[in-house]
This record gives C-alpha cells, structure tokens and sequence, in this order.
C-alpha cells in the first residue's frame, strides 16, 4: 500500500485540537468533526475496569452514527464512579451545543492518569474553542490526544477512490485485547454500518491486537471507525485490504514509539499447529522481557528465543523441527545453534526493527506480534508516570 507522504484528512472531515487547561503546556483536548452523519463502528477493551467513556461509548456506538469524537488527554476519567459517567455525558453535551450536532452522535474518550475526576468544566470551556481551529491536517487533530508520546500520528492512503486516514496515540500499558490504545479511522467511503463493523473488527485482529509494549491492557482502549460516504461507495475487498495494512502500519507505529523504546521488535512465527497457537507464542515472544532487553542491548542470544518458545507448553512445538532467524539470518537449526557470523548479527540488532522469525514446521498457520525493547527510559518513564 503506498501511504502518502503527509498524512490528509478523508473528505468533510476536520479536526482541531487546543490547549484548555489539563496540561500546564502543549494540547490537551482535541475533536474529529464529520460535515455529516456517519456510519460507525468500534471496539474497546475488556479490562474489567473500564473507564466511563468506554462505559457510555459501548452504548453510544450501538446508534450506528456518528458526528463528533472529542478527547482529552492527561486525565483518563477511570475509576471515578458515577461523577466520571457524568462528566463523561458534560463532554458530549458540550459538544454538541458547540457544533450543533446530535447529543448521540457524539461519543467521547480520555487518557492518562487512572484515579483523577476530570476537570470537566476547564473541557466545558475549551470545546467552543475548538471550532475556530478545524483544519484538514489530521496531526493537528493528534496532538491533543497525546501522553507520554513523543510525537503525534496519522497516517493516510488512497482506496478505491476513496481516502482512509488513521490517527492513533499509545506509548504504554499496551497490550490490547479487543482493541487498541487510541486510534480513530476517518474514510469518505460509503460502507454500510454492519459491513464496517465486520472490516473493523478483522483489521483489529492481526494489528493492534497483536501490539504489545509491556503486556498490560488498558482501561481505556478505544478504536472508532467513521464512513461519512461523501465520495460513495467502495470495493468492499479492496477497502478492507487497505484497512488491514492501515492497521498494521499504524501498529508498527505506535509500537516504535512504545515508551523508551529505540526500536521495534516483531516476531512471527511460521508453520504453527494452528492460528491461535501461532499468535499466543509470537506473543509470547514480544512480551518476554529477557528478548526486550536482548533487543535492546543488540545481544544474539538465541537461547533466550528457545526460553520463549518453550514456555509455551500448551501449544504444539517439536524442538528438532523448530528453526530460528534475526533479521532474516538463520542462527538455530537441527536443534543446534548455527554458525553464524556474531558480528553481522549484533549489526542488524543494532538497527531500529529487530525482527525474530521462528519456523514451528508442524503446521501451516502464522502470525507476527508487534512490541518494541525494554530500556530504562520505559522504568523513569512509569515510576513517576502519577505526577507527570
């Protein structure tokens, strides 16, 4: 898929994004605003304590309709009992006095800080301000959704004369389950709501819900798909093609950026038994904390690999057919590490993407997982991550 060179917002589709309070500087509160009605879909996490816009976002995105998505950063409105579902409804109330929109066409999320009420009338004040800011640039948009990322992310594409445009924030506790961090999906294509949904869902599946940077699930995973069908209907095939590698992208993106990370890290695995045990081990191999490090230190220690692979004890592996390569350089076979040349390898560790290939040969399923290394900048980063 070629992606374009600067990333633009799908057609009667604009965004803006403010200061209003929350953060001493830099944007904090941010809108995605449809000209019309339209179709949508999403997904949240099942964290078992959601936050309260996930709470109403359940019940907002059943109405199939969308207008608006506002969201603020720093405070992420968990944990607050019934005082955060009603500052969570202040948002879309706010919203939708200020754009002049349907109060159930508005759906809201928050990140940051678990714990905190928001300060909801400093984001009653802000969101007028909103509208004298729209822009056709989707980073505009990004930038008010932002933690502990270090620069915004949107990314776009051209579909079957339509345009897609993804924007997505997530630097920690990211292991999705159902899910993504923050990631919202802007297309002028016409895509009835349940095809959408069924798109989405797929898409979600072998991208972010393959993302891991420290295997902790969020109570405030969101991802929102809107079609607003300005520029009519699409190829449904080549859509969700396009979808996918959006998706994945988008992964490869937010994974890069984990927080600390100085790289990426993948790991597929081939010839599984099948998908699902192909999926749990590649997970199992980003969330290993001895690979992270491994990465990090740009170490070719492949027994850390087996380690892995091997604690996977429910899945089907025969350790004299399992095959292993780093950056596309075999280094264990025939259950014996391969006479490699240590110093080529440190070099290719040594790079941004770090990619571990494991062969199962037991099988014909696959799977790669997206993750990133473990530094000391993730450990400054979470011990004080409250007071940040």
């Amino acid at each position: 898929m070629n992606f374009h060179s600067s990333p633009v917002m799908a057609k009667g589709f604009r965004c803006a994004s403010i200061n209003c309070g929350i953060k001493e500087e830099g944007k904090d509160l941010s809108i995605f605003l449809s000209d019309v009605p339209a179709s949508a879909a999403g997904v949240f996490t099942r964290n078992l304590f959601p936050g309260a816009p996930i709470i109403l976002g359940r019940e907002i995105i059943r109405h199939g309709t969308l207008r608006a998505v506002v969201v603020n950063s720093r405070v992420s409105n968990v944990g607050t009992g019934e005082m955060g579902i009603e500052n969570a409804r202040r948002m879309a109330t706010a919203t939708a006095k200020a754009f002049d929109i349907p109060e159930n066409e508005v759906i809201m999320s928050s990140t940051g800080v678990i714990g905190c009420q928001l300060p909801i009338e400093k984001i009653e004040a802000g969101i007028p301000g909103l509208g004298e800011n729209l822009s056709l640039d989707p980073l505009v948009g990004a930038e008010g959704i932002m933690t502990t990322d270090t620069y915004p992310k949107a990314i776009s594409l051209n579909v079957d004369g339509a345009t897609l445009t993804l924007v997505g924030k997530g630097s920690g506790m990211i292991e999705p389950n159902m899910a993504t961090m923050l990631v919202y999906l802007f297309t002028d294509a016409e895509i009835p709501v349940a095809a959408l949904d069924r798109m989405l869902r797929e898409a979600v599946k072998d991208s972010f819900n393959m993302l891991s940077v420290d295997s902790d699930t969020s109570t405030s995973d969101t991802c929102i798909a809107l079609a607003n069908g300005l520029t009519g209907p699409v190829d449904h095939d080549l859509f969700s093609q396009a979808l996918n590698a959006a998706c994945i992208e988008m992964t490869r993106l937010l994974a890069r950026d984990g927080e600390g990370a100085t790289k990426l890290v993948t790991a597929t695995i081939h010839e599984a038994a099948s998908e699902s045990e192909a999926r749990f081990i590649a997970k199992a191999l980003i969330n290993s904390p001895l690979i992270k490090t491994m990465a990090y230190g740009a170490d070719p220690n492949i027994g850390r690999i087996l380690m892995a692979v091997g604690k996977c004890t429910q899945c089907t592996v025969t350790p004299e057919k399992l095959s292993i390569t780093i950056n596309d350089t075999l280094v264990y076979e025939n259950q014996n590490r391969v006479d490699f040349d240590e110093e080529n390898v440190r070099s290719l560790l040594s790079g941004e993407h770090v990619a571990i290939g494991v062969s199962l040969c037991v099988g014909k399923a696959s799977a790669t997982a997206y993750g990133c290394d473990l530094t000391e900048g993730y450990i400054k980063e979470n011990a004080a991550y409250y007071s940040s």
